[in-house]
């Protein structure tokens, strides 16, 4: 499992452009998605790089946590 806090996620709408991220690097991954913590958790890939990366390029600040 792969999990960001996205302090600048905070809508329904936010939440569906980082779904729609993930989903173009990996459909398969599961994404939940926790909008009032600001928690992203991606499970069913080993792509985080890749998954960080169309995050911040979809405009958020994905930071890992550990």
């Amino acid at each position: 499992m792969i999990e960001f806090q996205v302090n600048d996620m905070t809508c329904g709408h936010c939440a569906g452009v980082i779904t729609k991220a993930v989903a173009a690097i990996d459909a398969a991954a599961k994404v939940e998605i926790d909008i009032p913590t600001h928690r992203v958790r991606i499970s069913g890939t080993d792509k985080q790089q890749a998954i960080e990366a169309a995050i911040s390029d979809a405009g958020y600040t994905p930071e890992r946590i550990a």
